[in-house]
């Protein structure tokens, strides 16, 4: 955990280790990401210096107090915004996240898939990942049509492609060097 964003993570995740909010802080932190990433209001916002500090805390404020978010996170982000810290939010989040999962030994795969799976395929995906990579196995899954069948699941740098589409790829390569 270097960087920025790692030393905010860090000093976060040993003060809601200390309170025993480590749940309820990566919840609130996992929402908080995804409303950055979808809302480029709330982007405008963290990364824009024409804002004030006053203008951020105060708005940040009112998201978390909607938010319902836990006292240690609001004060945190509220440190971030004082300290002029906001465009690295989503990293921090995302940091603070990926360090209590390996803490916690958890690993998390992100899988591609051409259809939504059902819950019980997801849950297959987890009990086969499981004796590979770990006895916690958290499946994000996203779908793109694209892939016509099949799966891709990565895991860290680790990525096994299981599509369709790379199939047929291959394939085409395959049949222009034998022509």
């Amino acid at each position: 955990m270097n960087g920025l964003a790692g030393r905010y993570a860090s000093a976060l995740l040993d003060i809601a280790d200390d309170k025993s909010a480590l749940d309820a802080v990566a919840e609130d932190l996992r929402g908080l990401d995804a409303a950055i990433e979808e809302n480029a209001d709330l982007r405008q916002l963290l990364e824009s210096p024409r804002y004030s500090h006053e203008e951020q805390a105060k708005a940040l404020s009112e998201m978390l107090d909607k938010f319902g978010a836990h006292e240690i996170t609001r004060n945190f982000v509220l440190v971030v915004s004082e300290n002029r810290r906001l465009a690295a939010l989503s990293d921090i989040a995302k940091t603070f996240l990926v360090e209590l999962s390996r803490r916690r030994g958890e690993v998390r795969a992100t899988v591609t898939a051409a259809h939504e799976l059902t819950a019980t395929q997801q849950k297959a995906v987890a009990n086969a990942l499981v004796g590979k990579f770990g006895d916690k196995v958290e499946v994000d899954v996203t779908v793109d049509e694209s892939l016509i069948g099949g799966m891709i699941v990565q895991i860290g740098s680790q990525m096994l492609d299981s599509s369709v589409r790379t199939k047929l790829q291959r394939l085409e390569l395959v049949m222009k060097g034998v022509g």
